[in-house]
């Protein structure tokens, strides 16, 4: 029990930010327990796919940093688009390799910080492009259905939390 109280001791004196309230975390995950609960659903009901992996990470940002730049409409949505549409386009003129991957992931962070769209968890999309040999309907489902999905559910939740919270600008 004293390495216990010791590594306990020592986490908080760790110069990493302090944990949100309880409560934040409760909102939080009650947040992307929602959107991916929905985009689930509607892959289910539709028979269209709604949910790619990316969408988790993209949670994250949303629910537990709704102020980042990264957390913004704009960057979930946009970096979303922008990323998978590189991955799509590398793909159909470079093939399927390796290194086309690679060149997909760096022009879709080029791409992202041009249009300001920066989206971390979308620089996986252009992987997920590769890995499942999507095609164009790609970008309609599950890439712009679900990061709007995840939009929505991040204004309903972060404003019932706090008012007027999220987001913190749309363009």
């Amino acid at each position: 029990m004293p390495s216990f109280l010791a590594s306990l001791k020592r986490l908080s004196a760790s110069r990493a930010p302090a944990s949100p309230s309880p409560a934040f975390i409760v909102w939080s995950a009650l947040g992307a327990t929602l959107a991916i609960a929905l985009t689930g659903w509607l892959t289910q009901a539709s028979g269209y796919p709604w949910q790619m992996a990316p969408f988790g990470a993209s949670c994250v940002l949303a629910f537990g940093l709704p102020d980042s730049p990264l957390a913004q409409p704009r960057s979930i949505v946009g970096g979303h688009l922008v990323a998978s549409l590189v991955g799509l386009l590398v793909m159909a003129v470079l093939g399927d390799s390796w290194w086309a991957a690679g060149i997909a992931v760096g022009l879709a962070l080029a791409l992202m910080q041009i249009t300001r769209t920066v989206h971390a968890p979308a620089g996986a999309d252009p992987l997920v492009v590769f890995a499942s040999q999507a095609g164009a309907t790609f970008l309609l489902t599950p890439v712009l259905a679900g990061s709007l999905a995840i939009v929505l559910v991040a204004l309903l939740v972060n404003n019932l939390r706090q008012r007027g919270s999220y987001p913190r600008y749309w363009r």
